[in-house]
């Protein structure tokens, strides 16, 4: 089979129960393990957990994988335009397999919160990130579900973080961020299954060690 995926390979007859679910960041092992990626390591998680295999696809220039739960069929998608292009590849997605903004969720990195946060919305603005500024912009609209994965920062009154995204995590903040992603891929399936307001009574907040939502 070719590593590019045709798009009439992917396409299923049966779109009415179809989610889109996206994880942003940037291709290449330049960026690999860095804060940036933090939506790009939880869809990552999530496929492995779901035990799905991804294969690349130049016609929606992504990485794909398709998963079947609980009877709902989801698209997992991690766009190779990088950040700031991420809503190019969301657009042809959500177009060819007519996805409804409220069978889409997007899981990115926030400099904002703290590490160890979990914040899901059913929409909102970009807050500054780029990548979200990316799909609003394709989409020309904001009403679709995002999932952000705290990431802190080293100087919080500071606005000039670029060098922060762009750095690996460090090892002493890995214990932290793996319970992130592991209670990441519960919220997901928590929203795919019982809806956003559901996934976000039970899992929104700070998460502890045992990946529990802290009161």
């Amino acid at each position: 089979m070719p590593a590019a995926v045709a798009a009439g390979r992917l396409r299923d007859p049966d779109v009415e129960n179809l989610f889109l679910i996206v994880g942003l960041g940037n291709p290449g092992s330049r960026y690999a393990h860095t804060h940036h990626n933090a939506g790009y390591l939880a869809v990552e998680r999530l496929a492995r957990h779901w035990q799905v295999d991804w294969r690349a696809s130049d016609t929606f220039e992504s990485r794909l994988a398709r998963a079947d739960r609980e009877g709902r069929k989801a698209i997992l998608c991690q766009p190779v335009t990088y950040m700031n292009l991420s809503g190019v590849a969301v657009r042809k997605l959500m177009d060819y397999y007519r996805v409804p903004s409220g069978r889409l969720l997007v899981m990115v990195d926030d400099a904002d919160l703290p590490l160890g946060e979990l914040r899901l919305r059913p929409s909102g603005s970009s807050g500054g990130h780029h990548g979200l500024e990316s799909v609003e912009q394709h989409l020309g609209r904001r009403d679709y579900a995002r999932l952000r994965l705290g990431i802190g920062r080293d100087q919080p009154a500071s606005r000039q973080i670029t060098d922060f995204v762009l750095s690996r995590i460090k090892a002493e903040e890995m214990s932290v961020f793996d319970t992130v992603l592991e209670t990441a891929v519960r919220q997901v399936e928590c929203w795919l299954v019982a809806g956003v307001q559901k996934a976000m009574n039970d899992f929104n907040g700070r998460v502890n060690q045992l990946g529990k939502k802290e009161s």
